[in-house]
C-alpha cells in the first residue's frame, strides 16, 4: 500500500478517523457507501446540518482534505466513484453531484451567496451576525440547487455558484467562474465561463 493511500481511512458515520489530528468524530448524521475513504473528520468541521441524513456519498469516493460544509437545513449528495481533492463544497440547502466525478483542489461549489446581495440588506445582515447582534433577524438570503450530473471533471481553483447545473461529460476548466448551466459534453473556461470553440466533446 502507498504511503498516500495509506493516509485515507473508511468514512464511517459517528466514528473517529484513526490517527486523525483533529480530535472529532465524524457526524453521525451521514450515510456512506463501501470503500469510501477520508483523510480526516476535519472534512466536517463546519458541517452544520441537523438533517436526520445531512451528507449522503456513494460507494468508492475519495475525500481527500475536502470541506463538506453545511448550514443546518443543507444536504450534500455524491454519488459513485468521485475523487473529490481539496474542494470545498458549501450547501445551504442542496448540492447533488452524480458519479464518476473528479473535482480537483481548490475547486469551490455553493449553492447560496450566504450574504445578501442588496447592500442595505448587506448591512442589516453584518449587524445581525455581530457579536451584539440578533441572527435571528437576518435578512432572506436566496439559495438555489447546484446539480453536477456525471463523468464531469472539474478542473482546479473553478468556481460553480449556486442555481447551476453542469450537464453529464461537461469539463470545467481550472479557474474558471461557472454562473451559468453547461450543457452536456462541453468543456468551459474563463469568467464568467463560455464554451471552448473546438475543444474535445
Amino acid at each position: 500500500m502507498s504511503q498516500a493511500v495509506a493516509r485515507l481511512f473508511p468514512l464511517v458515520p459517528g466514528a473517529k478517523v484513526p490517527n486523525d489530528w483533529y480530535d472529532a468524530a465524524v457526524p453521525s448524521n451521514i450515510e456512506a457507501g463501501r470503500n469510501t475513504l477520508v483523510d480526516s473528520s476535519f472534512c466536517f468541521k463546519n458541517y452544520q446540518s441537523i438533517l436526520p441524513v445531512g451528507f449522503k456519498v456513494g460507494n468508492n469516493v475519495t475525500l481527500w482534505r475536502t470541506s463538506i460544509a453545511t448550514e443546518e437545513r443543507g444536504m450534500i449528495e455524491i454519488g459513485d466513484d468521485c475523487y473529490i481533492a481539496n474542494a470545498s463544497l458549501v450547501a445551504a440547502r442542496s448540492i447533488l453531484i452524480g458519479s464518476r466525478v473528479f473535482i480537483a483542489g481548490g475547486a469551490t461549489i455553493v449553492d447560496s451567496d450566504f450574504h445578501p446581495v442588496d447592500p442595505a440588506a448587506r448591512l442589516a445582515d453584518t449587524i445581525a451576525l455581530s457579536p451584539a447582534g440578533d441572527r435571528s433577524t437576518r435578512p432572506p438570503i436566496e439559495t438555489r440547487p447546484v446539480i453536477i450530473e456525471d463523468d464531469v471533471w472539474i478542473g482546479y481553483n473553478a468556481t460553480i455558484l449556486k442555481g447551476v447545473r453542469v450537464g453529464r461529460g461537461a469539463v470545467v476548466s481550472p479557474g474558471s467562474l461557472v454562473l451559468r448551466d453547461i450543457d452536456p459534453g462541453v468543456t468551459v473556461a474563463g469568467n464568467p465561463a463560455a464554451p471552448v470553440t473546438g475543444a474535445p466533446s
